[in-house]
C-alpha cells in the first residue's frame, strides 16, 4: 500500500518562535545587546513541513497539531495555508494559549537557547491524530519531553507517542520521530518505547548518545566512533531501515542492511551564519526528502548537509531554505569541511 502514496505528513509540535539575535549568551545577572526580533512559526511539525515545501512544492504536505484561539495560532495556520500545507487537522482550542517558544541566537557561538511556554503542547493527546484518510506516505513526528499528554502514558500504551506511532503504521504510514534538547534521562525512557514503531530516526549527535547511554562526546569535540557505535546499538533496538546522526562537522547513516555511509558537513564561511536554529529540522528536511524521493543513502545525506548548512543563513528556523537543486548548488560552491 506505502507504494502508492506520496507526500508526508507531519504531527506534534507547532509553535510561534520568537527568534532573537544577541551579541552572546549572557550570566545571570549580565547584560547583552539585541539586534534583530522576528516572528515565524515553529516546532519539528511546522518546520519540516515548511522546508519540504520550500525544498519541492510538488511535494503534498499534511499536518496535524493543536493551536489557540488567538493571534498566534491564526498567524500559525495563516502561514501554513498560505505555504500549501493541508492544515484541516489542525485543531483549535479556547483552553489554552497557542505554544510559543523565545529563540536567542548568540552572534558570538551561533548557539541557541530556546525558552518556551508549553501552552497547547501540553494539551495535545493521541486523539487528535486521524490517519483514516491520509494518503501521505510518511509521518514526521515530534516533539517527545515537550508534550505533557503524549509524554504520559495513554491507555495500555507506554506513553502517547508509541500509541500514535502505532495507530500511524497500522495504517500504512512509514515514521519518523524528531527530539527536542531535553534531559538526557527523559530523553532515553520516551524514545525507547517508540524505537520498535519507527522506519527511521533522524538525531543529532547528543540525542544518539542519550538514547544508547554512549558518550559521543570527547572534550567539545564529537567522537565519530561513538557516534556510530551509539546509532547501531539503536538501530539494534529498533524496527528502523536506517539511523542518521548529524552534528557540526560531520554525519553518519548506518542501515538494517548493513550500508554505512559518513560525510563531512559543508563548509558554509562564516560570514554567512545567523544562528543555527531549524538547522536540525534542515537536515531531517533534506535526507526524509531523498529518501521519498528514493535516492541513494549517499545522495539524501548529501541534500541533507545542504539544507543544514543554508539554514544558519537565517536567525529563523526555515527562513533560508531554498529548492534542492539551489540548496545542492550552493554547497557545493562553498566546499566540504576535510575528514579530521
Amino acid at each position: 500500500m506505502s507504494n502508492e502514496r506520496r507526500g508526508i505528513l507531519t504531527g506534534g509540535t507547532w509553535c510561534v518562535d520568537y527568534n532573537r539575535s544577541l551579541s552572546h549568551w549572557p550570566a545571570e545577572d549580565g547584560l547583552a545587546e539585541l539586534f534583530e526580533e522576528e516572528r515565524h512559526g515553529g516546532g519539528s511539525s511546522c518546520n519540516l513541513a515548511l522546508d519540504i515545501r520550500q525544498l519541492d512544492p510538488s511535494i503534498p504536505i499534511e499536518t496535524i497539531g493543536l493551536v489557540g484561539n488567538d493571534g498566534d495560532g491564526r498567524y500559525l495556520r495563516e502561514a501554513a495555508a498560505k505555504a500549501g500545507i493541508d492544515i484541516s487537522q489542525i485543531a483549535v482550542t479556547d483552553a489554552a494559549a497557542t505554544h510559543f517558544c523565545n529563540a536567542y541566537v548568540s552572534r558570538t557561538s551561533h548557539r541557541r537557547t530556546h525558552i518556551f511556554h508549553a501552552g497547547t503542547a501540553a494539551l495535545l493527546t493521541p486523539d487528535h491524530f486521524d490517519f483514516s484518510a491520509t494518503r501521505m506516505r510518511y509521518l514526521h513526528l515530534g516533539l517527545p519531553g515537550v508534550h505533557r499528554i503524549l509524554d504520559a502514558p495513554w491507555k495500555d500504551e507506554p506513553n502517547g507517542w508509541v500509541a500514535v506511532l502505532k495507530q500511524a503504521r497500522a495504517s500504512g504510514l512509514m515514521t519518523n520521530l524528531e527530539l527536542a534538547s531535553v534531559e538526557k534521562g527523559l530523553m532515553a525512557a520516551l524514545v525507547a518505547p517508540c524505537l520498535p514503531h519507527l522506519d527511521f530516526l533522524i538525531v543529532n549527535d547528543l540525542e544518539i548518545g542519550a538514547i544508547a547511554g554512549v558518550d559521543t562526546l570527547r572534550g567539545d569535540a564529537t567522537d565519530r566512533d561513538a557516534c556510530e557505535q551509539a546509532a547501531r546499538a539503536v538501530l539494534e533496538k529498533g524496527a528502523m531501515k536506517l539511523v542518521a546522526v548529524h552534528c557540526p562537522s560531520f554525519a553518519l547513516v548506518v542501515t538494517r542492511d548493513g550500508e554505512r555511509t559518513v560525510l563531512p558537513s559543508v563548509a558554509i564561511p562564516e560570514t554567512e551564519i545567523m544562528g543555527a536554529n531549524g538547522a536540525g529540522d534542515a537536515f531531517a528536511a533534506g535526507m526524509l526528502y531523498g529518501i521519498h524521493e528514493s535516492w541513494s543513502t549517499n545522495d539524501s545525506l548529501s541534500l541533507a548537509h545542504a539544507c543544514a548548512a543554508v539554514s544558519l543563513r537565517s536567525v529563523s528556523t526555515t527562513g533560508a531554505i531554498m529548492s534542492w537543486r539551489e540548496c545542492l548548488d550552493l554547497a557545493q560552491r562553498w566546499g566540504f569541511r576535510p575528514f579530521l
